[in-house]
């Protein structure tokens, strides 16, 4: 603790003498639906906070709905006298926030590694399973892809609109991968991908995706779990900053048009043992395909990680590269669980199905789950597409359905904790039912 407790400050003390004008910093951590929350910090006491102090925020901040507010969640929330629980900074996150008008800067919070971590907070589900593969020997290499869409600054009476094209000044409303695109955002893009390494996230490859405004970012691999969805989570709200000072606005919205294609959360998994030997490819692949197997028997009870919304579930079928069953191929954009063409080396599998709203921290846990799962039955998986085009297994395609499906599935309770499952569906619930006490004009045009 003495260690870390130095580290800790020589690090803010670092970022203080670089960073001489930044007088706060916004300590935040990702609630169960993937917004952050968190306390905005006066330098001086950050570094109090480095040297040991206490950092206490309110344990139901975690469990916060899609729109902020507070559910009842068996005794949380209303019957627990709202208690505080502790944080610790995260080592190497504090970096300059350069998207405000006013220097800033932000740091990573979590309870995992506190003497008492909050069980339902998505940082400490990862970092249980990502320790629980370290102790039976294996080691996850990682990495992210996102997609994003960019739309005007200003909607039209709530709706977006299409991101001005900057050369032309006309509406990006031609759906199409053409490298000029890229050209044409250049100025924004370049932004993003500059902010995001300042923050310590590895950008590599930016690709014009096929919708209108639509782009995609992916991330160096990792073999660090956290690490890696830190980054997720850090991108997104460095990119919805960014954006906003070039006169857009940045959204990670699963579906934000029906007639285009959804924004996807693609996560690319290896597993390594302690002598950095490729799991997968061992056997003939044979444990690759335990894996594959396992990632799909689970998967139609993680719907509601890997479709946190109502919003989400539009995405799914009817569009490019969205699957509509629990599916594998070899070099298959169609399939949920798609094996990139690799050497044995690099062998790994692209988790395909998460939207890119979906928390990063729980969809890395519900992967790496899967694949946990599949290695230990050791069974053989369904046929894959490149073989039968037919092949898959159904999932849940409405919220209510998909928590009924995941709320007692006993590998998962297991292995992502019973108390986080109760709290999660039970959350994912009460979002979906305040998100229907609504009536839409639509309603009112067809019934009235």
């Amino acid at each position: 603790m003495k260690s870390q407790a130095s580290t800790l400050l020589a690090e803010v003390r670092t970022f203080r003498q670089n960073h001489p004008d930044v007088r706060y910093v916004d300590l935040i951590a990702l609630d169960i639906p993937g917004h952050f929350y968190g306390k905005r910090y006066p330098i001086e006491m950050l570094e109090k906070v480095a040297a040991g102090s206490p950092l206490k925020l309110p344990q139901n901040a975690v469990l916060l709905g899609a729109q902020g507010g507070l559910f009842k969640i068996g005794d949380y929330c209303f019957h627990d006298g709202d208690p505080d629980a502790n944080r610790r900074l995260v080592p190497g996150t504090l970096k300059p926030v350069s998207w405000e008008s006013q220097p800033l800067g932000q740091m990573l919070i979590t309870s995992d590694g506190t003497e008492a971590p909050i069980e339902f907070e998505p940082r400490e589900v990862l970092a249980k399973v990502l320790e629980r593969l370290h102790h039976k020997g294996i080691h996850p290499v990682v990495a992210f892809e996102l997609e994003f869409y960019l739309f005007d600054k200003k909607l039209d009476n709530g709706l977006p609109q299409f991101a001005r094209d900057p050369l032309s000044g006309d509406a990006d409303d031609q759906p199409n991968l053409h490298i000029e695109r890229l050209s044409r955002f250049s100025e924004v893009l370049d932004d993003m991908a500059q902010t995001a390494k300042d923050q310590g996230i590895d950008i590599t490859v930016i690709t014009a995706e096929l919708g209108p405004g639509q782009f995609e970012i992916n991330f160096g691999h990792l073999d660090d779990g956290l690490r890696a969805a830190d980054w997720a989570a850090l991108f997104c709200r460095s990119t919805r900053g960014v954006a906003l000072k070039h006169g857009y606005r940045a959204s990670f919205m699963a579906k934000p048009y029906l007639q285009f294609p959804g924004s996807g959360m693609h996560v690319h998994v290896s597993l390594y043992d302690g002598a950095g030997n490729n799991v997968l490819a061992a056997h003939q692949q044979q444990p690759l395909r335990h894996a594959v197997a396992g990632c799909l028997e689970l998967l139609p009870h993680c719907m509601p990680i890997f479709s946190p919304n109502h919003n989400a579930f539009r995405r799914l079928g009817g569009t490019v590269n969205a699957a509509t069953r629990a599916s594998w191929g070899f070099e298959d954009r169609d399939a949920c669980v798609r094996i990139p063409d690799s050497d044995p080396r690099n062998l790994r599998i692209e988790h395909r199905l998460a939207s890119a709203d979906a928390n990063p921290y729980l969809v890395l846990a519900a992967i790496l789950v899967g694949l946990e799962h599949g290695l230990e039955t050791k069974r053989e998986p369904i046929a894959p597409l490149n073989e039968d085009r037919s092949s898959g297994t159904d999932f849940p395609v409405e919220m209510l359905d998909a928590v009924r499906t995941m709320q007692h599935q006993p590998v998962l309770r297991d292995k992502l904790g019973a108390e986080f499952i109760d709290v999660y569906c039970e959350n994912k619930r009460q979002d979906h039912l305040a998100f229907q006490q609504e009536i839409h004009a639509r309603e009112y045009r067809w019934f009235l």
